[in-house]
Parts: structure tokens; sequence; C-alpha cells
């Protein structure tokens, strides 16, 4: 890959990228949109405009920036769209306060630990993961232990293992982890 002068991806690497990016971008959109099915027509409105326009990027970094930007835009359009308005209220302070940089990089902290921590997640033993994704999800203990038809015990053991194998593997993110949980 080059890191100098203009780049433009490969098939390959948009494919990649969009297998990547795609859901955390809808996620992202839906911030501002609140609604899926919107977030994912404005996703593939803009991976489909830069492989249609040929977009040259300056380095291999500056791509998730930009589809970040792009849909941020994209997502302000559509609430600001004749079809949209027609259909919901939307305040003009809400969107003002959706074109705030303080906005735009809280989504993007919230929706990258996200995905960080849903990583981390997955290499846990399948009981494990599903155990920590209920706790995150407020379950108590108890609630954890009917939804799953194990014992209370087995819950809170089952969440020690959880937080043992997560710690060395989330550590690097802690500060990005205590942004996202404050």
């Amino acid at each position: 890959m080059k890191k100098l002068g203009s780049y433009q991806l490969s098939l390959k690497e948009y494919k990649n990228i969009f297998q990547i990016l795609y859901k955390p971008l809808c996620l992202f959109s839906n911030t501002y949109v609140e609604s899926l099915e919107a977030s994912k027509d404005i996703v593939q409105d803009v991976f489909i405009k830069i492989w249609e326009d040929k977009v040259e990027f300056q380095s291999e970094a500056c791509i998730k920036s930009y589809l970040y930007t792009a849909v941020k835009n994209k997502s302000l359009d559509y609430l600001k769209s004749k079809r949209y308005k027609s259909t919901d209220y939307f305040s003009s302070k809400k969107m003002e306060d959706l074109k705030t940089d303080a906005f735009f990089m809280r989504e993007v902290v919230v929706l990258e630990t996200s995905v960080i921590i849903e990583k981390a997640i997955n290499t846990l033993p399948n009981k494990c993961a599903q155990i920590i994704r209920l706790s995150a999800k407020n379950f108590t203990n108890p609630e954890i232990a009917d939804r799953l038809n194990i014992s209370i015990n087995t819950v809170k053991a089952q969440k020690k293992i959880a937080y043992k194998r997560l710690k060395p593997l989330l550590k690097e993110h802690f500060i990005l982890i205590a942004v996202f949980f404050t």
C-alpha cells in the first residue's frame, strides 16, 4: 500500500473495509437518524459513492475517518430532507446538537469501544459470553440464571472467569472504556 500521495482502494481492500465497517457505520448513522433501515441505506450510499467516484485517500488511515465523516454528513442530510421532515418532527435544537463535534466524537468513541469490547467477549467460551452480554444489559445475576436456566453460583463463577480473561485483553483500551462507561 502507498503511504504518500493519493491512494485508491483495490476491489479486495474495498470489500474488506465494507465487511469490517458496515455494521459499525450503520449503528453510528442510527444514532442520528434513529432508523436502522434508513441507516443501512445511508451507509450503502456512502460506500457506493466512494467506489463509483473512485475516491482517493492520502493514506489507509484516512479511510476510516472519511467514512465516519461521510456517514455523519449523509445522516444529517437525511434529517434535513423533505421526506424525513414530512414524516417526523425534529427540533432545530436537536438538529444543532447532532451537528456538533462533541456529539460526533462521543458517538465514534462509543461505537469504537463497543467494537473492541465485543471482539474481546467473542474470545470467551459461549456461556461466559452470554452471561457477560446479559450483565452488560443490566440483567441481575438471578435474572441471568433464570433466563439461561442455570444456578446463580454458575453465573457468578462464569462472570469471574470472564472478567479474569477480559482484563488482559482490554487493559490497553482502559481509558477508552472508562470514557465509554462514564
